[in-house]
């Protein structure tokens, strides 16, 4: 069994969290913050990939005959650039 903890200890445990719970909750971010923060990165993430697309038809449409192949190759491309966008403002954060 565990002792039971004096007077002063207990109090002072209690002090302690509520001062650990205290720092958590001003440091706690707000709805706003957590909604723009995730607005951000689906931007940083959709941007290229509609450049990429767009970028790709226009190039696409530049050549003679159907062809799918630039929109297709700067689609991904843009994928791939989102994706580290992403990656890297996220790791940025912490």
């Amino acid at each position: 069994m565990t002792p039971i903890p004096n007077d002063h200890e207990l109090h002072r445990r209690v002090e302690r969290d509520a001062a650990r719970l205290a720092k958590a909750e001003a440091e706690r971010e707000g709805l706003i913050v957590q909604t723009v923060y995730l607005g951000t990165l689906g931007l940083v993430f959709v941007l290229p990939v509609v450049a990429g697309a767009y970028l790709g038809h226009w190039l696409d449409t530049l050549s003679a005959g159907y062809s799918m192949r630039w929109t297709l190759s700067l689609l991904f491309l843009g994928l791939v650039i989102g994706a580290f966008n992403v990656y890297f403002l996220i790791r940025s954060r912490d």
